[in-house]
């Protein structure tokens, strides 16, 4: 049994097409962080089971696996959507590395040549670093989900603290891609936005509190 496990927060304007695209899964789990839109009506059209937590990814999150039923789970940020076929892409790999975790390709909803600029980083990131980040979806046996401790209740890089957790050697790319709205780089900026990452991620690598670091995020 596969879970899908989404964390929201005044989602309303995307959620629907997230789950829409991953309806294929057995289970949606919808955990919400105080929306103040019509987020929860949202999730509840999509007959998702509906979870309230403190604000914060990492504490929905782990709420959300916490509550989720199936021995897999896929963790999904609601501005993502999968491509055609991803259950596919899912079962063969649990059916060929049932130990390991898996990330899928990042891809941005834009036609802007610097997304593909930015895709080609972040696809250098995985190869080399082993380190994909949430906007990539997280699939994950609830057995190793459990050995490893889940989700820590992190204001900030809850998912790189988990994947560093992991190692490596127990991720891998599937052959499927996600792909995540580019609001917050036509927002931003391009290369702000990518600048700014990389800067948050640097004092995240050097051992800045994460608390610290969500200050300087907000």
């Amino acid at each position: 049994m596969l879970s899908l496990i989404v964390p929201t927060l005044n989602s309303e304007a995307h959620l629907g097409p997230c789950l829409d695209s991953a309806a294929d899964a057995d289970e949606l789990v919808v955990v919400d962080g105080g929306s103040s839109d019509y987020t929860i009506e949202v999730a509840e059209r999509r007959g998702a089971k509906l979870l309230c937590a403190a604000t914060g990814r990492g504490h929905q999150l782990s709420a959300g696996a916490e509550a989720a039923q199936g021995d897999w789970l896929l963790f999904l940020h609601s501005d993502t959507l999968l491509a055609s076929g991803w259950r596919e892409t899912v079962e063969r790999h649990i059916a060929a590395a049932p130990h390991t975790a898996a990330c899928f390709r990042f891809r941005l909803a834009s036609a802007a040549w610097q997304a593909r600029w930015i895709e080609h980083g972040v696809a250098a990131r995985v190869c080399f670093l082993g380190l994909p980040f949430g906007d990539q979806g997280l699939l994950i046996s609830r057995a190793l989900y459990d050995e490893v401790g889940g989700y820590r209740p992190l204001p900030l890089f809850e998912d790189v603290d988990l994947v560093r957790r992991l190692g490596r050697r127990r991720i891998r790319q599937l052959r499927a891609d996600a792909v995540t709205s580019a609001r917050r780089w036509e927002k931003d900026g391009w290369l702000g936005r990518s600048v700014r990452n990389l800067f948050l991620l640097g004092l995240y690598g050097v051992g800045v509190p994460p608390e610290q670091i969500a200050n300087l995020y907000r």
